[in-house]
C-alpha cells in the first residue's frame, strides 16, 4: 500500500528524513515512535504529499505521490484520513455539522449525509451528542469528532499525529480503543506517538525514528524512549 524508498528529506540545511525505506501493507496498525523532532510528522506529510521527497521516492498503491498533480491530489487525499494533536473542529458547528461539514467539502449530497453522519458518529460512540458544540465535549469527546470527521469519505488510510497528546489517561485510553476498532473493520492506520504506554499496550508493529532515520522495527511493541 505504502511505500518508502531510499527517502531524503531536508528543511533548509536540517535533514528531517534519510535514508528512509518503509513498507506499509493493507489492514496493518502500525506505530511510528519517537522523540519530538525525530521525523514522524515529516513522513506523514510525506505520505499526503503536503511535502515531497528531496531524493527517493514515497508510493502508494505504485503512485509515486511526487508525480500527482495540484488537480489529482485532492483526489488522492480522499482515501486518507488524518487526526491531529490540534483537534481543530470548527466551534460554532455541533459534532453532526463538523461531520457533515467534511461530507459537503467532497460534494456529498444532503440525503447522504444524513444518512451517513449518524453510522459514523455510533461508531466512535457520539451519537448521543450530535447536538453538541465542541465546548460542550470533553477534550477525548472533541477528539473522537475528528476522527469522525475524518472517517467521513471512507478512508482507505487513517494517519493519527500524536492524536492523545493533549488528553489524560482515560481519553488518551478511549481514543485508542476507536483506532484499534477502525482498524479491526479493514482501514490500515499509522499512529505517530511519542507515549510508550500506548504503543506497548497496542502490540502491533512498531517503527522507531530518531533523528530522521528508522533505527528499530519490532513486531510488537515493548517500547521506552
Amino acid at each position: 500500500m505504502i511505500k518508502f524508498q531510499n527517502v531524503l528529506k531536508k528543511y533548509d540545511d536540517v535533514t528531517a528524513l534519510q535514508g528512509v525505506n518503509l513498507q506499509v501493507r493493507h489492514g496493518e496498525f502500525i506505530s511510528l515512535v519517537g522523540m519530538s523532532g525525530a521525523g514522524k510528522s515529516t513522513l506523514l506529510k510525506l505520505i499526503i504529499g503536503e511535502e515531497h521527497p528531496d531524493d527517493g521516492q514515497v508510493l502508494i498503491d505504485d503512485i509515486d505521490i511526487a508525480t500527482v498533480s495540484k488537480t489529482d491530489l485532492p483526489y488522492l487525499r480522499r482515501k486518507i484520513g488524518m487526526v491531529f494533536q490540534d483537534i481543530k473542529l470548527l466551534p460554532k458547528r455541533t459534532a453532526f455539522e463538523n461531520v457533515a461539514f467534511a461530507m459537503e467539502v467532497c460534494g456529498h449530497k444532503k440525503e447522504k449525509i444524513n444518512g451517513d453522519v449518524p453510522k459514523i458518529l455510533d461508531l466512535v460512540g457520539l451519537l448521543h451528542k450530535r447536538n453538541h458544540f465542541p465546548s460542550q465535549m470533553s477534550g477525548g469527546e472533541k477528539q473522537r469528532v475528528a476522527i469522525a470527521r475524518a472517517l467521513a469519505h471512507r478512508p482507505v488510510l487513517l494517519l493519527a499525529d500524536e492524536p492523545t497528546g493533549n488528553l489524560d489517561e482515560v481519553n488518551s485510553d478511549e481514543v485508542l480503543e476507536l483506532l484499534l476498532k477502525i482498524n479491526s473493520l479493514g482501514t490500515t492506520v499509522i499512529l505517530a506517538t511519542h507515549a510508550s504506554s500506548l504503543v506497548n499496550r497496542i502490540k502491533r508493529r512498531v517503527i522507531t525514528i530518531e533523528s530522521g532515520k528508522i533505527v528499530r522495527e519490532q513486531a510488537q511493541g515493548n517500547y521506552q524512549l
